[in-house]
């Protein structure tokens, strides 16, 4: 009875800001139907939109905190059903087709990445835990990555959140800037899913920058980014053996294989071995669609962009010029594999 009415009580506390997203979303859509009524079509989609009226409602507005468990539960919990669904509608042949060649590309990447990063913060005078967050939130799943490794090296507080409030705030701007180097850098679909999915932080800010280009770059950067995200587990056993921790707390199994990631691959298997009925594909896709737009939503109103100013402009550099790295041997990597 005490756990009713405890999850009762969270539903209830969660109200008021799912209830702000629904209303972000509804105006992200009407605005980009506005859009195409207009101009003929729309230049920023209402994932886009969503994103950035959220964070300005967040930067110019004085929140409630009212609405803070909502929004919490808007960019995590309903983003990640939404990834979890994205199963049902992407084929293994993506990821499969460039077979071994890209998941060691992979793997090379993100090792390239963390050094290459970590070296920049050593460089530009960060503490070394301050480094190392910001290395495996650059090169792995941004603040998954940044939580899961902090009790190993046993980071304090202001480190986590200098770390955290960069990595959200570049992590919209990336998926805002992206979809640009389609044209610019010439890709072809899946080339651009691929560069997605090494170079966006979280497995969720990949639908947001792949969605608006085709449903081919949502399936190649989101598979590609899974992998990504899989290499945290060996980077936290590296990090725990080699004594960074010293014997402190562990990341749990949860952090380092989050459920979602597990949903998403028993429904992709399940689409491959075609158990999942036809007439189920186009609901789950709609519904995707909807938590999607949804969490963006979310994700911007958990944004304020003033947190960069209060982060410090060190941070902020290595942020950038990390991320500047891990573009450009992502990009070394597609033309590599001549995908």
């Amino acid at each position: 009875m005490t756990n009713m009415k405890h999850g009762w009580a969270t539903v209830v506390a969660a109200l008021p800001g799912l209830l702000l997203c629904a209303g972000v979303t509804v105006l992200a859509c009407l605005v980009e139907r506005a859009e195409t009524m207009l101009l003929g079509r729309a230049w920023l989609e209402s994932l886009v939109l969503a994103i950035l009226i959220g964070t300005a409602i967040r930067t110019l507005a004085r929140i409630d905190a009212r609405f803070d468990p909502g929004i919490r539960v808007g960019a995590h919990l309903l983003l990640e059903i939404a990834v979890v669904l994205l199963g049902a509608s992407v084929s293994a042949r993506t990821l499969l087709s460039d077979g071994v060649g890209l998941v060691v590309g992979i793997a090379a990447v993100v090792v390239l990445a963390l050094a290459f990063s970590y070296a920049i913060g050593r460089l530009a005078g960060l503490p070394r835990k301050m480094a190392i967050l910001i290395a495996c939130g650059n090169a792995i799943c941004g603040n998954s990555a940044i939580a899961a490794v902090a009790p190993v090296i046993d980071a304090d507080g202001k480190e986590v959140t200098a770390a955290i409030a960069f990595t959200a705030v570049l992590g919209v701007v990336v998926v805002l800037v992206l979809p640009l180097l389609v044209g610019v850098l010439s890709l072809t679909a899946v080339e651009y899913g691929v560069l997605a999915g090494l170079t966006v932080y979280a497995v969720p800010q990949v639908l947001a920058a792949t969605a608006s280009v085709s449903s081919a770059s949502v399936h190649a950067g989101t598979l590609v980014k899974l992998v990504r995200v899989l290499m945290l587990g060996p980077v936290v056993l590296v990090l725990s053996l080699f004594g960074q921790g010293d014997g402190r707390a562990r990341p749990s199994l949860s952090h380092l294989v989050p459920w979602f990631i597990v949903g998403f691959v028993v429904l992709l298997v399940l689409r491959s071995l075609g158990w999942i009925p036809q007439a189920a594909l186009g609901p789950a896709h709609a519904v995707a669609n909807v938590l999607t737009i949804m969490a963006m939503a979310a994700l911007g109103l958990g944004v304020d962009v003033r947190a960069v100013l209060r982060a410090g402009g060190r941070v902020a550099a290595v942020v950038v010029v990390s991320l500047l790295g891990l573009a450009a041997a992502s990009y070394g990597l597609i033309r590599l594999l001549g995908m």
